[in-house]
């Protein structure tokens, strides 16, 4: 039995607490970084956040609704030109990303700034990323399109890969819901957390066997969906979003 898609209501509300969410766990930065959502129908539209306004006073009502070029169909507002291209192009180029979260959140991002940075399979939950990363260089702020299309070329070289690490920039994570990208998002601001602290001791990462990691990572995947909703749900519950 096929599941229903999500009403554009409800992805407005929980598209909005992200936001909130994402501000409390300190994950934003500034005005800047941008989250979106495809909204389901005939059309290409997309719903995703006006400039200028703070994550934490992010409002359902205040979600701009987007068509494929960017413009706004509905709301008041615009659209950051970085958003518009980062979101737009990375929706066409992986459809199983519903939802992109992109965001310079420090402990990942830190990861970025450093020689040959990479997410080590050191702990088990950066074992949940096994085989879902990618990595690209840096090509500038995304202030028109071509950066915007160079960021979807890597997504589409890498059809497994739902994080990318941008470097001297940030992180995009998509997912194909917007509780299974937040999901990813809170783990792995921890999971480079956990690398950066056990780093700054001076002593070499333990790095765990080809063995550990695949089948941590295939214990994470079945019950990943499940987890990402209860967890979401209960982040929104708890916060009354």
């Amino acid at each position: 039995m096929a599941t229903a898609s999500p009403s554009p209501m409800k992805l407005r509300r929980e598209l909005a607490a992200a936001f909130r969410l994402a501000e409390k766990f300190g994950y934003s930065e500034g005005i800047c970084n941008h989250f979106s959502v495809v909204v389901p129908g005939p059309d290409e539209r997309y719903l995703i956040n006006p400039y200028g306004m703070h994550w934490s006073e992010m409002r359902p009502e205040h979600l701009l609704l987007i068509d494929g070029e960017g413009r706004v169909v509905e709301g008041d507002g615009e659209v950051e030109a970085t958003a518009r291209h980062i979101h737009v192009q990375g929706h066409r180029a992986s459809p199983r990303h519903q939802c992109i979260l992109h965001v310079h959140m420090p402990w990942a991002t830190s990861l970025t700034m450093v020689q040959d940075g990479r997410l080590e399979m050191a702990h088990q939950t950066a074992a949940r990323y096994h085989g879902r990363v990618a990595y690209q260089s840096f090509g500038g702020i995304a202030l028109d399109e071509s950066e915007g299309k160079r960021i979807a070329e890597a997504q589409k070289k890498n059809p497994h890969a739902d994080v990318f690490f941008l470097a001297h920039h940030g992180i995009s994570i998509g997912g194909p819901s917007i509780a299974y990208a937040f999901d990813d998002l809170y783990y792995l601001e921890r999971a480079a957390k956990q690398q950066v602290l056990a780093m700054s001791t001076g002593k070499p990462l333990q790095i765990m066997t080809d063995e550990q990691v695949s089948e941590t990572a295939r214990q994470y995947m079945q019950v990943i969906d499940f987890q990402a909703e209860q967890h979401f749900q209960a982040l929104m519950r708890i916060n009354g979003l």
